[in-house]
């Protein structure tokens, strides 16, 4: 037995349009109604005919009453028990006519299945069902471009309520006014930018001048327009809305590219954000490569020639960086050997170090007065783009890497002005206590970062 419509399953947002119609009775011509009755042997164009004339022997040409035969009805089940084809085609029907989610009218209109029981079924055989493999696809084959690219159907999910901050709240803040549920901005850009229109009326005793006075600000209303949905097409673009997690995907890339976004950003107004993030991907990725190639002239310089090298020198090499390290340690704490604070505190360090925990860095005084203990960096801003000497430097100064990071620019501008930097322009520039200018101009001049002038 067959369905009595011939369908072209296409997915096509909520449901499944029908595209061939049964042809009529051959005796009578009348509206075939299921059951009817389709000759097996006359063909290829079927030959369908009403009980009434199957009943009378009805003959033509050559069709004759012996030929065998077929009874055509969709009472049967297809995707599951309790649902008829003639049910599935009525709800697919009932979607296309009332559509999708409207299922209280999708029920009214089938009249024989309940509003959850439309939905619940619909939900699971053409929404979630992979692609009907086991049962409609034996009906008709999905076009060809279909099955090449798709495999599985993708599954419905809907989407999340978006977030509501309420009004002065930090997530508020923190999106710049943006309303998701409306996609707008609590204050646009250039906000009273209407004002300019408020007084403005078009009359007919206008002068030529006056109406041409009042078009340029009417064009000059729609350039601002115009800029306004240009940034916001921007923010979007880029995801700029949710600024915490941009940070946080900017925290992926090495300090060196971090840096080089910041440069970029920019100009990412003039790029799509796909451009713009192949951009910078490109440039991870060629960081990568430059410092494996770096490695690798090392292995070369010092000899090595297999991996099996490599893996014994690399861990040679952290050995002889430990060992160095412990001597620094012992040198210095040799300097305060009177001091039981400070030999205390070597003691915990190289305890650290042998249990292979960084050690924590603590200020080692000979004066009376209690120091300060070190500073913690943990969840400060800024603290991803230091590196492990300038993490130390900002805990032993007591300097949280924000502004650390404003001051040494302010340095290296000056440096790269002046060709070099003396102490006193150092403390010129930075306002602080000036045994932390002192600390921070010669850890700069230490690393090379700047020169002495």
């Amino acid at each position: 037995m067959y369905c009595d419509v011939k369908y072209c399953w296409h997915v096509f947002g909520t449901g499944y349009r029908s595209v061939e119609m049964i042809p009529p009775c051959r005796g009578c011509s009348s509206y075939l109604v299921e059951p009817y009755i389709k000759c097996a042997e006359c063909g290829p164009s079927p030959f369908l005919l009403c009980l009434q004339c199957f009943t009378r022997g009805y003959e033509y040409k050559k069709h004759q009453s012996d030929h065998k035969y077929e009874i055509m009805t969709s009472d049967f089940p297809v995707l599951e028990p309790g649902w008829t084809a003639q049910e599935e085609m009525a709800l697919l029907e009932a979607v296309m006519d009332c559509g999708f989610g409207n299922w209280s009218d999708v029920a009214y209109q089938m009249r024989t299945k309940t509003k959850e029981e439309c939905e619940g079924h619909y939900m699971k055989n053409f929404i979630n069902n992979p692609l009907f493999s086991s049962t409609l696809l034996n009906l008709r084959q999905m076009e060809d471009h279909l099955s090449r690219t798709a495999d599985t159907a993708i599954p419905f999910k809907p989407t999340d309520d978006p977030p509501r901050p309420s009004f002065d709240s930090q997530v508020s803040r923190d999106m710049a006014g943006y309303m998701p549920a409306r996609a707008d901005f609590m204050e646009e850009f250039d906000n009273y930018a209407e004002w300019d229109l408020k007084d403005i009326d078009f009359v007919d005793d206008d002068s030529d001048i006056l109406h041409a006075l009042k078009v340029a600000v009417v064009d000059i209303y729609h350039s601002r327009l115009k800029e306004r949905q240009r940034r916001k097409k921007i923010i979007r673009d880029h995801g700029l809305i949710n600024l915490r997690k941009f940070q946080i995907l900017e925290r992926r890339y090495p300090k060196e590219v971090q840096d080089l976004y910041d440069a970029m950003r920019r100009f990412a107004r003039v790029v799509g954000p796909i451009e713009h993030d192949k951009f910078i991907e490109s440039h991870t990725l060629e960081f990568e490569l430059r410092r494996e190639i770096r490695r690798l002239q090392e292995y070369r310089r010092e000899g090595i020639q297999s991996f099996c090298g490599a893996k014994v020198y690399e861990r040679v090499k952290r050995m002889r960086e430990d060992e160095r390290r412990k001597r620094n340690m012992l040198c210095d704490i040799l300097q305060y050997i009177h001091d039981s604070r400070a030999c205390q505190q070597w003691l915990h360090k190289q305890a650290a170090i042998d249990a292979g925990i960084t050690p924590v860095v603590t200020t080692i005084t000979t004066s009376g007065r209690r120091s300060a203990p070190p500073l913690n960096l943990t969840g400060l801003p800024g603290t991803e783009k230091l590196n492990e000497r300038e993490k130390e430097l900002c805990q032993v100064v007591r300097l949280v890497p924000g502004a650390y990071l404003e001051y040494k620019q302010a340095l290296l501008n000056e440096c790269r002005r002046q060709g070099g930097l003396r102490l006193a322009q150092a403390r010129s520039l930075i306002k602080i206590d000036v045994n932390k200018t002192r600390k921070i101009y010669d850890f700069l001049i230490k690393e090379g970062y700047i020169n002495k002038a």
